[in-house]
């Protein structure tokens, strides 16, 4: 049965979309046989990102109605044999997510495949309610700024008392911390908060940083997701968030010592 992961996040414009492009092809690239879903209906940016776009048919919204099978849906990749995208729908409302039709849906793709990336939209709408539901696990993608974290932690407590796992009195869903535009310059200038900050404040285990770079900019614009550059930092650093996913060691890169800490700085903190 396939494992289902929610990246999710309480604040627009950190990332989701760009990690979980990178996620779920750096699970194919590990040999796991993996679909990523577009859960932002009505903003779709997940087939952009995988410059899969031309491509789409049909979405996850047809497939939920029986408009389309999941065979007519689904969109191999072209670059791994092992990835696929699951597109969701420009011109439906987010209510068109119904529970029960995700779940069927969700239950049909546990038959084929070992990963399934959910690319939730931010905040606590229907569509990221939805996606946080059905999770086995939790990415929550953060930037080292207050507004940011304080979301996330909203996140963490309805992952820990919404989930179908937390109704159901099962194991709970397994979180992870992933930091993204991360600047170690600006952090010495005590323009973010250090990562100690941020573990401090979120208490859940740290996947990975992702240091701030053009090449996640680039790399959406051409419809690659950034962990194919393994020439760049967020390309490497996103490699090695899937392997520690996966259960390897390895080592936290990108990061320098870290001498001054807003947090403690706003809220008085020795």
């Amino acid at each position: 049965m396939a494992h289902v992961i929610v990246v999710t996040s309480g604040k627009g414009g950190v990332g989701k979309t760009t990690t979980s492009a990178a996620v779920a092809a750096g699970l194919a690239m590990k040999g796991k046989k993996t679909v990523v879903i577009d859960f932002d209906v009505g903003l779709r940016n997940l087939d952009l990102v995988m410059g899969c776009e031309r491509r789409v048919v049909f979405d996850f919204i047809n497939v939920i109605n029986g408009d389309a099978n999941l065979n007519q849906a689904l969109i191999r990749d072209k670059r791994l044999d092992q990835l696929y995208v699951f597109p969701t729908s420009q011109t439906r409302d987010k209510d068109a997510l119904k529970r029960n039709g995700v779940e069927k849906v969700l239950d049909e793709l546990k038959q084929s495949f070992d990963y399934i990336v959910c690319d939730s939209p931010a905040g606590i709408e229907h569509g990221a309610l939805t996606a946080l539901y059905f999770a086995d696990s939790a990415i929550v993608v953060t930037n080292p700024e207050v507004s940011s974290v304080r979301d996330s932690d909203r996140i963490i407590g309805i992952l820990a008392a919404k989930s179908r796992r937390a109704e159901r009195g099962e194991a709970p869903v397994n979180v992870h911390l992933l930091l993204t535009r991360y600047s170690a310059e600006r952090v010495a200038k005590g323009e973010m908060l250090t990562v100690e900050d941020v573990q401090e404040i979120l208490s859940i285990p740290l996947l990975g940083i992702i240091p701030e770079s053009e090449s996640v900019l680039r790399a959406s614009n051409t419809g690659t997701p950034v962990i194919f550059d393994d020439q760049s930092p967020a390309g490497r650093a996103y490699s090695d968030a899937v392997a520690r996913f996966l259960g390897e060691t390895r080592e936290m890169r990108f990061v320098k010592p870290e001498r001054r800490s807003l947090f403690r700085t706003l809220f008085g903190r020795a």
